[in-house]
């Protein structure tokens, strides 16, 4: 389990579970439900995992029926960073009728996707046992979901690459092409850039990377390496910048490719 992790404060992410709410709720609410369930009828339900992994989600989740009923009860079972086993009771729930159902499929997509976010990190962080390389996500999240996404790779036991944009400079083959070569494109960022904000390049090969290390640059992204020219990049920097792994990195083959050296692997 990952208890370590603090929550995220409700702020970040009370928008983004207003706003699916509104999405599934449409124009006239929850028609089927209105017309079935008296107003006042009380019910409850449990929030169940159907399979082992990570809980991530979870108070996503909730927020959904706190915010359709200001009044319901929760008990929670097992919090965000557990792991939990097929059958395990996450939560347990008692209020309106209606909005229990209204609520119920926002708060599950929540839950599953970012459970699952969180069980999959957790599983590469495990194929790492023993080495020192860490394991980091990448923008590649579903739009509307960064946070919440990143949050969850974080219960996995994983960090971030960048949040955004604007937390990092990474200086990809593109911004070095149209700057005219990688010394343009750094000179440029360290012109801009305030003192505090981290500066990585990528490259793709091993004469990129010799160039890389006369920069002012703090990490270095290699880019779709095999995994003989990682060792080989490990060996040439000697420590000197931090080297990221990125790239056609799976499951299968995370374990080869931190045995490399590199410092981090994102995927």
């Amino acid at each position: 389990m990952n208890r370590s992790v603090p929550p995220l404060p409700v702020l970040l992410y009370e928008d983004i579970v207003r706003r699916a709410l509104a999405e599934d709720l449409g124009r006239a609410g929850d028609i089927t439900s209105d017309a079935i369930i008296p107003d006042a009828f009380i019910a409850s339900g449990d929030l169940v995992a159907r399979e082992n992994g990570r809980v991530a989600g979870l108070d996503a989740a909730l927020l959904a029926f706190r915010l359709l009923d200001p009044a319901v009860e929760i008990d929670v079972r097992c919090a965000d960073g557990h792991d939990a086993a097929s059958g395990d009771v996450l939560a347990r729930i008692r209020g309106r009728g209606r909005m229990l159902l209204a609520a119920e499929r926002t708060a599950l997509n929540l839950l599953g996707q970012l459970s699952g976010v969180a069980t999959v990190t957790r599983d590469v962080v495990r194929l790492l046992d023993g080495l020192a390389t860490q394991v980091a996500a990448t923008r590649k999240t579903t739009p509307g979901l960064r946070i919440l996404e990143k949050h969850a790779v974080r219960l996995g036991g994983g960090g971030s690459h960048r949040y955004g944009l604007d937390d990092a400079v990474l200086i990809k083959d593109n911004h070095r092409e149209l700057a005219g070569g990688l010394r343009a494109a750094v000179d440029r960022v360290r012109a801009s850039a305030g003192h505090m904000v981290v500066v990585e390049v990528e490259v793709d090969t091993l004469e990129q990377l010799d160039e890389a290390l006369t920069l002012r640059v703090d990490v270095v992204l290699l880019d779709n390496m095999p995994v003989s020219t990682l060792r080989e990049a490990v060996r040439r920097t000697n420590k000197r910048v931090v080297l990221e792994a990125s790239g056609g990195i799976t499951p299968a083959n995370v374990r080869a490719i931190a045995e490399t050296g590199v410092d981090v692997v994102s995927l």
